[in-house]
């Protein structure tokens, strides 16, 4: 078992449930990381063997797309698409943060973390 890490993917999206952020939309961090038997990739060298960290990448570029109101739905769809398309992936876990969130404070950040497992 093995796992890879996807830190401080920086995404623009618009997610939020005040309209003003449908509109003007914000920045946000996604952090992934995946479980998976790597040992095959580890003697082969290919990348056909391994978990592709591309793909990842994609995914959570294409999830944080589609606006949700909640952060918790946008994980919960990134696992998903995760497990359902890497199948060597075993366990998935995410976390989605909103940086300077409107919530009338002086707050770096807001995350939501969500796993999945097969």
């Amino acid at each position: 078992m093995g796992s890879i890490k996807l830190k401080n993917i920086k995404v623009f999206a618009y997610h939020g449930c005040l309209d003003e952020e449908g509109k003007i939309g914000s920045d946000y961090r996604v952090d992934l990381k995946v479980k998976g038997d790597l040992s095959n990739s580890a003697k082969s060298d290919k990348l056909v063997d391994t978990i592709d960290y591309v793909h990842l990448n994609n995914i959570v570029k294409e999830e944080m797309a589609i606006r949700s109101k909640l952060l918790e739905s946008v994980a919960e769809r990134i696992n998903h698409r995760v497990l359902k398309e890497i199948i060597m992936v075993q366990k998935v876990k995410v976390s989605v943060s909103k940086i300077n969130p409107p919530i009338g404070g002086n707050v770096a950040m807001v995350s939501v973390t969500r796993s999945k497992s097969r």
